[in-house]
């Protein structure tokens, strides 16, 4: 196999494990198995998406329930587009924005006017958390931005940073659904983190929180952005939380997940060998885990971290990739590799690619370009080493979000 039948070949997989994530099919499964009950009593069903995979989940949805369900889809701006069965509201991702607030306020006003006699189907997928901010009293969105910002560049992992989300939110950690009640609320979930923690994904809107606010002081204090924080929210974290009565109850069902496409990746290269754990922790500690790998096909999924120390462009998955390229020079590797490491949302950082796909040639193409990898590494910059070698993978948004896939081949 040559090495560009090997990149076409690395792609074709990864394409395979997006696939598998289609919101539609999931959300179409789930309910075809169990349909959603209709509202009793001249009751009213509330539809609300939030989630990159919003617009795919809406659609299945939406063919399935009552025609005079209420439909609210909240999804990030490359992924919104109008729909004649929904209101549809674009919001920033990965830091939050008026426009996701002014999102979360119009479902607030839906939710607290609900009754017993009301029905909720919540369509969860990832993103959902920074998608629909609802500040607690006394922080704004600016500060939630801050809090975001901070986290996203101490290397904390999803659940790390959704635990501290909960703790200033009046929608996260089970928040949507102490809103509902007494209406009967029923989830279905795509899911983005590893292990598919349900109250993680999204920062669990429908389910409980994951910690407590002095452990989410102490996990500040840990990465050390605590003192960096803005006021309002050291004092608010720093308050003893108030007494609430248990959750109510809600259905929450996972339709979708980073395992899920893994196993179609495998499907796609039968021969492949599978990573059996997911793909955690900082991405230099990643790129040595898949340093270990020899001939034939390698797949992974799972979601890295990156610390930022630098002011360059990129994200977890292009780091990875340009990390990898770097350690295979050193390594030795002899004959033609290839490996691909993307966001199965189509967005890694804050930019336009998804993720990267390197070469045995990548880091001789950059240097024959005047590109130092090494430099622009250091700099947290992996967008401008791989951009101009053609090496960024580029996928466009996808409508769906099920964390990371990986593939190494090597001849």
């Amino acid at each position: 196999m040559g090495l560009t039948a090997m990149r076409n070949k690395a792609r074709a997989i990864f394409d395979a494990g997006v696939a598998a994530a289609d919101p539609y099919q999931a959300v179409a499964k789930a309910l075809d198995a169990e349909p959603m009950q209709a509202a009793e009593d001249g009751g009213e069903t509330f539809v609300l998406a939030v989630g990159k995979a919003a617009m795919r989940m809406t659609k299945a949805a939406v063919e399935r329930v009552s025609s005079g369900a209420k439909v609210v889809v909240i999804t990030n701006y490359e992924n919104a587009h109008p729909v004649d069965y929904a209101e549809v509201y674009a919001a920033g991702h990965p830091v939050p924005d008026e426009g996701g607030a002014s999102a979360a306020r119009y479902v607030i006003t839906k939710l607290q006017a609900l009754g017993a006699h009301d029905r909720v189907l919540a369509l969860i997928s990832g993103g959902g958390s920074a998608l629909m901010p609802a500040p607690v009293e006394g922080i704004t969105l600016a500060d939630k931005a801050a809090v975001n910002r901070l986290l996203l560049g101490c290397g904390a992992a999803i659940g790390e940073m959704n635990m501290v989300r909960q703790q200033l939110s009046r929608l996260k950690g089970g928040g949507l659904l102490r809103m509902a009640a007494p209406a009967q609320v029923r989830a279905l979930i795509l899911s983005d983190v590893v292990g598919d923690d349900l109250r993680i994904i999204a920062s669990g809107p429908t389910v409980g929180p994951v910690g407590t606010r002095r452990q989410a002081v102490e996990l500040l204090k840990s990465y050390g952005v605590w003192e960096e924080l803005p006021v309002s929210v050291k004092t608010h974290l720093s308050k003893p939380a108030p007494d609430l009565p248990p959750l109510p109850k809600a259905e929450n069902q996972l339709v979708g997940s980073n395992p899920i496409s893994i196993a179609a990746m495998k499907s796609a290269a039968p021969t492949a060998h599978m990573f059996k754990d997911p793909l955690t922790g900082d991405v230099a500690e990643a790129a040595e885990i898949i340093m270990k790998y020899g001939t034939g096909i390698t797949l992974f999924g799972g979601e890295t971290t990156v610390r930022l120390t630098g002011t360059g462009l990129g994200g977890r998955n292009q780091e990875l990739a340009l990390r990898v390229a770097l350690l295979a020079q050193q390594q030795g590797w002899q004959g033609d590799w290839v490996f691909l490491s993307g966001g199965t949302d189509g967005r890694d950082g804050p930019c336009d690619a998804a993720g990267g796909l390197v070469d045995n040639t990548t880091l001789a193409r950059m240097r024959d370009a005047g590109i130092s990898p090494e430099g622009l590494l250091a700099n947290n910059d992996s967008y401008h080493a791989l951009q101009p070698v053609g090496d960024l993978l580029m996928t466009g948004a996808t409508g769906t979000n099920v964390a990371d896939l990986q593939v190494l081949i090597r001849s």
